[in-house]
C-alpha cells in the first residue's frame, strides 16, 4: 500500500495527515516536531535500495533553507534527496529529458530526510503557463444551467498564483465572494506543437492536486467578465502534495476527485465526466500555442461549487479546504485573512 505522509503548517496545526492513496482513508496522527533549520541538522537516513514509485515533490528543511528536490519512499515517510544529482527544480529536471531509469539509478545511496522534519513546497513553482478549461465536468454545466459545450473553454491563471499543499488562501480584501474548485492538474513533459489525439499522451510527465481558487465578483461581474483578476489573486493556485508520474496511473480519467470544506463534503465527481479529455485538451491547444515542459493543465472541475449553491456559499478566513484526488493525494489550505 502506498502512504502518503505530508505535515500540516503551523498555521493550520501540524498534525501529520496520513493519505493512503489505495484505500483513500485519511487520519490524523501525533503532532511532528519543528521543522530543522537544515539538512545538515536533519536526521538522516541512506536509502537500501531505491522507490519504484515516482512521486516528485519540492520542498525546505527550515525556514531560510534552500529549495530542494526529492522522491517519495515507497511507504511516503521519507524524501530521498536529488538535489545533489540534479541541480535545480523539478521542471528544469524535466526540461532534461533525464529518463526515470537514470533518476531510479541515482536514488540508491542518497540521503533521505524523514518528511515530518521538513515542509512541503508546490511541486512545480514558475511554469511558463498554466491553461485552464472551463465547464469541463458535465455536473458543473448542469448546476448552471448550461449546455454542454462543443469547444474547450480556455482561460489562464499567473503562475505566480501558485503556492504548496499547505500553505494559506489569502482572503482578499478587494472581493466577498471565494471560491473553491478541486481539480486534476496536468504537468507537460516535452515541447508539444500540432500534437494529435493520437500521441497527445506521450508529451504528459505527470499529475498533481490543484484548486483553481476563484473570485467571483471579480470573475462576472467586474473587470468586464473577464476571468484573469478573478482567477489570478496570489494565492490563488494551491498546488500539489506531489506530482505523480503518469507510469503510476493506470487512467487518469477515472479517477475519484473530490473537495470538503470545514469537514463538509462539497464536490464530489470522476474524471471519467471530464468533457474533454486530456488528449484532446492537448490536441487542440497545440494548434495555436506551443505547450513547455513543466506547463501545467488545470482539466476543469466537478459540480459542487459554492456560487451555485442555494443559497450562494463562499469561502472566509479560517476556512480550511480539503481538495483530493484519488492514487495522487491531498492538500489541505486554510483560507487566512488579507493582512
Amino acid at each position: 500500500m502506498n502512504v502518503l505522509t505530508r505535515i500540516l503548517p503551523t498555521r493550520i496545526g501540524r498534525s501529520a495527515i496520513i493519505a493512503s492513496s489505495t484505500s483513500n482513508t485519511y487520519h490524523f496522527g501525533a503532532d511532528s516536531k519543528q521543522s530543522s533549520s537544515s539538512i545538515a541538522s536533519t536526521k538522516r537516513h541512506f536509502s537500501k535500495s531505491p522507490p519504484s514509485n515516482m512521486k516528485f515533490v519540492q520542498f525546505r528543511t527550515g525556514s531560510g533553507s534552500s529549495q530542494r528536490l526529492g522522491v517519495l519512499s515507497e511507504d511516503g515517510s521519507k524524501i530521498s534527496d536529488i538535489s545533489e544529482s540534479f541541480s535545480g527544480d523539478l521542471i528544469q529536471l524535466i526540461k532534461s529529458g533525464t529518463s526515470l531509469d537514470a533518476i531510479k539509478a541515482k536514488l540508491a545511496g542518497v540521503n533521505q530526510v524523514p518528511i515530518g522534519d521538513v515542509s512541503l513546497l508546490a511541486p512545480v513553482t514558475n511554469p511558463q503557463k498554466i491553461l485552464c478549461v472551463g465547464l469541463n465536468y458535465r455536473g458543473h454545466c448542469e448546476e448552471q444551467n448550461k449546455p454542454i459545450p462543443k469547444e474547450p473553454m480556455f482561460f489562464s491563471k499567473f503562475a505566480s498564483t501558485i503556492v504548496g499543499p499547505f500553505d494559506g488562501v489569502v482572503a482578499h480584501k478587494i472581493t466577498d465572494q471565494i471560491d473553491w474548485e478541486v481539480e486534476l492538474a496536468v504537468v507537460i513533459g516535452k515541447e508539444a506543437k500540432n500534437v494529435t489525439r493520437a500521441n497527445a499522451m506521450d508529451y504528459v510527465f505527470g499529475y498533481t492536486v490543484a484548486q483553481d481558487i476563484s473570485a467571483r465578483d471579480w470573475q462576472k461581474m467586474r473587470n468586464g467578465g473577464q476571468f484573469l483578476i478573478g482567477k489570478s489573486m496570489d494565492t490563488f493556485c494551491p498546488l500539489g502534495p506531489a506530482v505523480v508520474h503518469k507510469s503510476l496511473i493506470k487512467d487518469p480519467h477515472n479517477l475519484v476527485i473530490k473537495c470538503d470544506v470545514n469537514g463538509v463534503e462539497k464536490q464530489k465527481g470522476n474524471t471519467s465526466e471530464l468533457v474533454f479529455r486530456i488528449d484532446d485538451i492537448i490536441e487542440r491547444v497545440t494548434q495555436s500555442i506551443t505547450l513547455l515542459p513543466g506547463d501545467v493543465i488545470l482539466t476543469g472541475t466537478p459540480a459542487g461549487v459554492g456560487m451555485h449553491r442555494s443559497p450562494p456559499e463562499f469561502l472566509k478566513p479560517g476556512d480550511v479546504i480539503d481538495s483530493e484526488i484519488e492514487s495522487i493525494g491531498k492538500i489541505k489550505n486554510k483560507v487566512i485573512a488579507d493582512q
